[in-house]
């Protein structure tokens, strides 16, 4: 079983900076996949940006250039360094891994941590 616990929401100004990380833990033989997803209140999940093992990136349109997502694979952990914020990035951001563990293939999810932006 693989848990993904995330830290690091908060209340932010707009204009200002957030960072999140996310570590993975259990009986993992690698992870493909880091990477961060949002809900907006009242909308549904989207793509952040996810990175590969290798470290290629994607980012969604709407934060590029402000948010860089980096990984440590040697901690098993995720980071999205969030810059220039605005209220449009209030959501709860969610952490996603997959990868293999010791029963096979995974993709989980961890339990989110809210980010609001406002003054």
């Amino acid at each position: 079983q693989v848990q993904l616990v995330e830290s690091g929401g908060g209340l932010v100004q707009p204009g200002g900076s957030l960072g999140l990380s996310c570590a993975a833990s259990g009986n993992i033989f690698s992870i493909n996949t880091m990477g961060w997803y949002r809900q907006p209140p009242g909308l549904q999940r989207e793509l952040v940006a996810t990175i590969q093992f290798v470290g290629s990136t994607e980012y969604a349109d709407s934060v590029k250039g402000r948010f860089t997502v980096s990984r440590d694979n040697a901690k098993k952990t995720v980071y999205l360094q969030m810059n220039s914020l605005k209220p449009e990035d209030t959501a709860v951001y969610y952490c996603y891994a997959n990868g293999l563990t010791s029963r096979g293939y995974f993709a989980d999810w961890g339990s989110g941590t809210l980010v609001t932006v406002s003054s």
